[in-house]
């Protein structure tokens, strides 16, 4: 059973093939009107259940449309009109989905929910979203990363602000795919200890926001006051030295790229003429969401290799 729980789950050679399979596909649709079906339609026949605990753009509409892309079909569900939101378990809620559909993916908010599916489910569970990780984001920012031209290995990439679970993931791929991270971030608000050790020596943690940009090839941030947070004025000042600006930018090198995940706050975590000037792959970052979690749902049913 393929789990996509975090990236380690699938590996460095696996996410590899993935991301060449998601940029292959891309160009092969060049031109298509987006509900087209891929010309092979390798997932026909295939259902997809998609639960949702948290809000959602981008991971709803992104997976929706990877499976009706791949041929099949999708059905969305809100928990609170489930049963899950009347006290069913995960794991009884996962042993019932496993009967319906080939796949099942989950936005939540604990990390051990997603677990405790993976756990009890006969077919594969993707990670939407958690408070620890955001595995599928992440691969679609590797595929952005490369599609602008630009190897993994070697690479310098700088996190500016909140040590998040978006940064986890990053940092999960940075040991994965041999490039390194530099993360500025507020004391009080950094990253787990334990997700810096695990990247072998590829992540670090400073105070100073000009020395992770400074060289950097990829600059990436992520809005401060995360889902369910209160607008919280304390983190916020601790976070303004920390804002993504054309100072701070011009410290990287000059072909350096600016990413965000979205929603964002102009004017808070990232200044508007850095996240709609010409550094800045937002847009296609989006988009790739799309057309990476294609090659994640088709690795999790045995396509990829």
């Amino acid at each position: 059973m393929r789990h996509f729980l975090n990236l380690t789950d699938a590996g460095p050679d696996s996410i590899a093939a993935m991301l060449d399979d998601a940029l292959t596909r891309k160009r092969a649709r060049a031109g298509w009107t987006k509900g087209r079906v891929d010309a092979d339609a390798p997932l026909a026949g295939h259902v997809l259940a998609m639960i949702f605990e948290k809000n959602s753009t981008r991971t709803r509409v992104s997976f929706d449309m990877a499976i009706r892309q791949l041929g099949g079909q999708s059905i969305v569900m809100e928990a609170g009109q489930m049963q899950l939101g009347r006290g069913e378990t995960v794991a009884d809620t996962a042993r019932v989905l496993s009967g319906y559909v080939d796949a099942i993916m989950i936005r939540t908010d604990d990390h051990a929910k997603v677990e405790e599916m993976a756990q009890y489910a006969t077919v594969p569970v993707i990670n939407g979203l958690t408070d620890a990780s955001h595995p599928c984001q992440i691969m679609a920012d590797l595929l952005t990363i490369i599609e602008s031209g630009k190897a993994l290995p070697g690479l310098k990439v700088a996190w500016l602000g909140d040590g998040n679970n978006v940064l986890a993931s990053i940092v999960e791929a940075a040991a994965l795919m041999r490039f390194d991270v530099v993360a500025a971030c507020p004391q009080g608000f950094q990253p787990e200890e334990e997700a810096i050790v695990r990247a072998n020596g590829r992540a670090r943690v400073v105070s100073d926001p000009r020395e992770a940009v400074e060289g950097a090839d990829i600059i990436v941030t992520d809005t401060w006051i995360s889902m369910g947070q209160a607008h919280a004025e304390t983190k916020l000042a601790a976070m303004m030295p920390y804002q993504v600006d054309a100072a701070l930018i011009a410290m990287a090198k000059p072909d350096a790229k600016f990413l965000h995940c979205l929603p964002a706050h102009r004017g808070e975590e990232v200044t508007p003429e850095v996240i709609d000037g010409p550094q800045s792959l937002i847009w296609a970052e989006a988009e790739n969401r799309l057309h990476a979690q294609k090659s994640i749902l088709r690795w999790c049913l045995g396509q990829i290799g």
